[in-house]
Formats: structure tokens, sequence, C-alpha cells
């Protein structure tokens, strides 16, 4: 293994390029911070949307199923297709239409104060559980790996961290996401790339034919799965469902990733980047997926007893790795915890501002500070959240968190789709009541179905949450409206 010293060396020069990317940006007016100045190139905010999409959680966790799930993961990037466009002919266009800062201002124009305000809300719990949650994970690695040797407590390890990403996101805010997000993407697929390629150095010796052969020859690559619809959570149908669902609800009913969107020139050009990147997405799943493979059988042939979200590193930082492994896990899940940890940042502080706060993008003193303030506020409470999670929360009370936290989309779905495809007229006041209940219906369901029904839920379960939600707005509907 690397000394730690070298491995500290390369995290500060690593987070010296973005934050000297982010002093580049001139603008820090609320206009550019919120919108990118509505003139970013879209090919750019394809490649950052990658990096967006894919967590450090993910980094290390996507390798570490193929033992137990193969490569059923990739029903589910294929859904994701069919979701993405959803959103480029459905979404997008509304967007543009409106001319939204935060996506959340249609539910006000479309049902009042109360279902705007509990769009957003739901938004902020989920987006600031979800990014403290997984920076948490990824902290407690970076921790262990670079930090504790060095003497450093836990909480100083967290504070650098969320440093580093307020520093470089504070002053250009979307703008300068989506340059640096960017940056964390080739950084993400080059470590991805050259870690598969150094693993395969040392199996192809005893291997017949090429890697390409290897992988695909091999039992965890099955992708496709038939049998057994009713207890089987990774069949076909449940998988492609989710992924289409999945897809057109956090990221097509999310702030943080739709916010790089409106970011473009002109829905034309958003539509593109959203299609390039849905395209863009499955050579990068496979890749990882791939990659599990030669780690299980890499820690299969040395010994290395590990699955799992521990398998990376379990094979990275053992004796017989080559090294420049494990520097290539430190950059990789750096590059990917905190592509996505910025651009939520952002987002929470563009929804907190706009939404509850009420902020125009009138360039004022006081609105640029309450911007501000809350930039700071929602990184103190990122780090204050992480610190909750370390010394007061066990960790099977952080993912039934983190599991409810993903229940907020449901309510989102319900919301936009009786928004856009009825014309009922919802009773606002009530709306709240009816967003709590749906996902607390729906964690019963999950919780229960294997006994009640024999049915085994995977990530659909997101399309009963809208289907509830969308139910409970059936019934404090007033009237149909009578007008086109």
């Amino acid at each position: 293994m690397a000394h730690p010293l070298y491995i500290l060396l390369l995290i500060v020069s690593y987070f010296g390029i973005l934050i000297w990317i982010s002093s580049k940006r001139k603008r820090s007016d609320n206009f550019h911070f919120f919108t990118g100045g509505r003139n970013a190139q879209w090919w750019m905010i394809s490649i950052g949307m990658i990096g967006a999409s894919l967590s450090g959680v993910t980094f290390i966790s996507i390798p570490g199923w193929v033992k137990t799930q193969q490569m059923a993961y990739m029903q589910m990037v294929f859904g994701y297709l069919v979701g993405y466009a959803l959103i480029a002919s459905v979404l997008l266009p509304l967007y543009y239409r409106i001319r939204l800062i935060s996506i959340y201002q249609y539910l006000d124009e479309r049902f009042g104060k109360a279902g705007y305000k509990t769009g957003a809300a739901f938004f902020i719990f989920s987006r600031l559980f979800g990014a403290g949650f997984r920076l948490y994970l990824v902290a407690l690695i970076l921790h262990t790996l670079v930090f504790e040797p060095f003497g450093f407590p836990f909480w100083l390890t967290v504070s650098i961290s969320i440093v580093m990403i307020y520093l470089y996101t504070f002053k250009g805010g979307i703008g300068t996401v989506i340059y640096t997000d960017v940056v964390q993407t080739v950084f993400m697929i080059g470590t991805l790339i050259t870690a598969m390629y150094f693993l395969w150095q040392q199996l192809k010796g005893e291997t017949e034919g090429g890697l390409f052969q290897f992988i695909t020859s091999n039992s965890m690559s099955k992708i496709w799965h038939f049998e057994n619809f009713l207890s089987d959570s990774k069949h076909f149908i449940k998988q492609f469902l989710s992924g289409v669902f999945i897809a057109l609800t956090m990221t097509g009913l999310d702030q943080d990733m739709m916010q790089k969107n409106l970011a473009c020139r002109s829905l034309p050009e958003a539509q593109k980047n959203m299609m390039v990147f849905s395209f863009l997405l499955i050579p990068v799943n496979l890749l990882f997926l791939s990659l599990g493979v030669l780690l299980y059988e890499w820690a299969e042939r040395f010994g290395i007893d590990a699955a799992g979200d521990e398998l990376f590193a379990a094979v990275a930082f053992s004796p017989n790795a080559p090294v420049i492994l494990g520097i290539l896990f430190i950059v990789g899940i750096i590059a990917a915890a905190y592509s996505s940890a910025d651009s939520a940042l952002t987002a929470l502080t563009t929804s907190f501002t706009v939404d509850v706060m009420g902020i125009s993008l009138e360039d004022t003193r006081k609105n640029r500070q309450i911007r501000k303030l809350t930039h700071l506020g929602f990184a103190l409470a990122l780090l204050l959240l992480i610190a909750i999670f370390r010394y007061f929360v066990s960790q099977s009370v952080i993912n039934e968190i983190f599991t409810v936290a993903g229940f907020t989309y449901g309510p989102l779905l319900g919301l936009y789709a009786v928004g856009m495809f009825t014309r009922w007229n919802i009773k606002d006041q009530y709306i709240p009541v009816v967003a709590v209940l749906a996902p607390a219906f729906t964690y019963i369901l999950k919780v229960n179905s294997g006994k009640w029904f024999g049915y085994t839920f995977s990530f659909e379960l997101i399309v009963i949450n809208g289907l509830l939600m969308v139910l409970g707005l059936w019934f404090i509907r007033k009237r149909i409206f009578s007008h086109n």
C-alpha cells in the first residue's frame, strides 16, 4: 500500500485543481449561481452527469453486486433509456416553457403553495440525508486509509472534506459544478479503466483468450433474468420498469440533476444532452460490473475473503495487489463521491433559497447574502448529519433512514403525474398529509409483502409509491376543471 502521506498529497492536489477551476469563474451573482448563465455546453453537462449520477457508494457497490446479482443491474440501465427519453420529451419542454429556476416552482403554478412547499421539502429532506449518508460512508473509508494514520479525529476528516466542497462551489454554483464534474468524471472513468487493466495483467497469465472472452464466459456476467417473477427481485420486468421510473423520478423530478439541464442554451440542446448521457451510461455501467467480475476472480485467486461493498477496498489494499491499485481506488472514490456531493450542495442551496425563502434572480446584496448563508448552512448541516451518523446512530438505523429518504420520490412522481396528465383541482392544503401517508404505506408494504403475498419487491416499489400518491390526490380533489 502507498504511504498515507503520498495519498494525502494526491488528495490535496486533486482538490487544488477543482478550486483552481472555481477561481476562474468570474461571475458570482445569483443568476449564474442558479442557472450557469443558461449558456452551458450540452456535451459538458452530458459528461458531468455521469459522475453526478454515480456516487462514491455506487463506485464501491456496483462491482460488489455481481456475486449475488450477476449483471442483472444492466436490465435496469436499459430501463433508464426509456425514462430519460420521457424526461427529454415530456419534462424538459415543460421546464423550459416556464423558464424555471427550481423545477418545483411548477407545483406552485399547478396546485398552490402547500403542494409547492411539499415538493421542495421532500427534495430537501431526501437529498440532504442521501448526500450525508453517501459522504459518511466515503469519509469512513478515507479516514481509515488516509487520515487516521496521521492521528486525525473523524470529525476533522469530515470537516476537511466538506470545506473542500464548499470552497469550490460557494462562488460559481452550478456553473462551476458543470466544469468540475467533467474533470471528476474523467478521473473516475480513468481510474476504473486503469484498475481493470492492472487486475487483468495479473489474471491473464493463467487464462486463455482475451479480457472480453474472460468476462462474458464467467457465470457472473449473466444479464437477462426471466424466471421466478414473484420471488426473484432480478426478474427482467421488475428491473426494467424500475429503471424507467427511477430515471424519471430521481433525475427528471430531482432539482440536483435537472439544474444542470436547465443551464443549457436551449431546449433542443438540453434534450440532446439527456439522450447522449443516457446512452453513455450503458458502457460505463458495463465497465463497473466487469470490474466486479475481475475483482471477485482476483480475490479468489489470491485468497481474499471479501464480498459486496468491502470487495474493492480489500483487493486494492491487499499485499499481492500493485500499489497503484490502492491509489486508483482512492482517486476513483473521491471523484465519484464529490461529483455527486458538490451538485447536491448547490441544488440544496437553490431549492431552499428559491422555494423556501422565495428570493428571485434579482442581483441585490440581500439576495446574494441569503444565498451565501444558505450555502454555508447546508455545508454545516451535512457536517452535523455525518457526526450524528458516526456517534449517535447505529448502522442499521442509518440504512433504514436512507431507505425512507428514497421513498420521497414517490409523492413527487404522483404530484407531477396528476399535475401534467389530469385536470383535477386538488385541495392544496391536504397535499402534505397525502405526501406523508403514501411513503408510509409503501414502507409497510415493502416490509410485509413477502409474508402477505409471497412477492419480493425490487426498486419497482417507487411505482407503487407514486400510485398511492395519485390515489390520495384523487380522494382530495375538488372538481374537474371545466375549461381546456
